[in-house]
């Protein structure tokens, strides 16, 4: 166990003792001139010895002072260092953490152009659906699937969580020239389902107006998260629900195709961009959030392009 004086008092003396002036050390400190006072003779007091002497408004160092002087300022100039690399490795890299899927089909596919407009400052992303704790240091900010009700973070809302289904379009042709029409709601009963379980697909098929009591009890690909039932319907094993939003690229290049575009379901899930409320001041902090509040309107509005261009009946 370490038997050190307090910090305070000791920080105190090395201030006023490499000034050789109370007052420049109070100024330096932030403290007054009785406070600086004050811990100088506690720590005199500690030691049993004087660290200065006073005559006519002056304090010159006594021997005893002048031997601690330069060990003290060597070793606040070591702790000063440590705090700095971290500063500085803190304040050039911006850590963020988000789901698979907001990464995989919308953020990665953006965040190079935050980068390129912030080149001091070094991105990385780390996935995952666990929720990590950002007051741990592991993470600046966070990209959350939920209701917003995170206690003590403060969060800004992205995207609503709206759902419909999609599939490839060789998959739509195929079932199309089985049934000699038209996909209808009440078809996807007898047709493949991606991850059928999820209970989004009976909010869906209610929406629709039709019971889905036998949805879940069907065979289908199961799958874990968004980003990898949008490939697997890419890849003509099905229809997933999927949230428009972030299957931009795809639907207008044609790999995915919005079966009933003017039905669209929503659950009240949302996605937040999340981070503690004494950071929001943090440089990286405010340069990603105001990147991002601009840049999700932006790909909101074209999301609802597509879905107003695909709800036009055919010509």
């Amino acid at each position: 166990m370490r038997k050190l004086p307090p910090l305070t008092a000791v920080r105190t003396f090395e201030a006023a003792a490499r000034n050789e002036n109370f007052t420049a050390a109070a100024a330096e400190l932030g403290m007054t001139q009785a406070a600086v006072s004050y811990q100088v003779k506690a720590l005199e007091e500690r030691l049993g010895a004087q660290l200065f002497t006073r005559e006519r408004g002056r304090v010159r160092l006594t021997p005893l002072g002048t031997r601690l002087l330069p060990p003290l300022s060597q070793a606040f100039d070591s702790i000063e260092a440590a705090f700095a690399a971290h500063r500085a490795e803190d304040e050039s890299l911006l850590t963020i953490t988000t789901t698979v899927t907001f990464a995989n089909t919308w953020l990665a596919w953006r965040l190079g152009a935050f980068q390129m407009e912030h080149p001091d400052l070094a991105v990385r992303m780390t996935t995952g659906n666990e929720v990590m704790d950002l007051r741990s240091g592991d993470a600046d900010v966070g990209i959350r699937g939920g209701t917003g009700n995170w206690e003590g973070l403060e969060r800004h809302l992205l995207v609503q969580s709206e759902f419909t289904p999609m599939a490839s379009a060789e998959f739509i042709a195929k079932a199309e020239a089985s049934l000699g029409r038209k996909i209808e709601p009440r078809d996807l009963f007898d047709l493949n389902l991606i991850t059928p379980e999820d209970d989004w697909w009976a909010q869906w098929f209610s929406d629709a107006g039709l019971a889905a009591d036998g949805v879940a009890k069907r065979r289908g690909v199961r799958l874990d998260n968004q980003a990898n039932e949008g490939h697997a319907a890419m890849a003509g094993l099905g229809i997933a629900l999927l949230t428009p939003f972030f299957w931009q690229n795809d639907i207008a290049e044609g790999r995915l195709v919005m079966l009933f575009a003017d039905r669209i379901s929503t659950r009240g899930w949302a996605y937040w961009l999340v981070y503690p409320p004494e950071r929001r001041m943090v440089p990286k902090i405010k340069r990603f959030r105001e990147w991002l509040l601009a840049e999700i309107p932006a790909s909101a509005r074209l999301t609802q392009a597509q879905l107003q261009q695909a709800a036009l009946p055919a010509q």
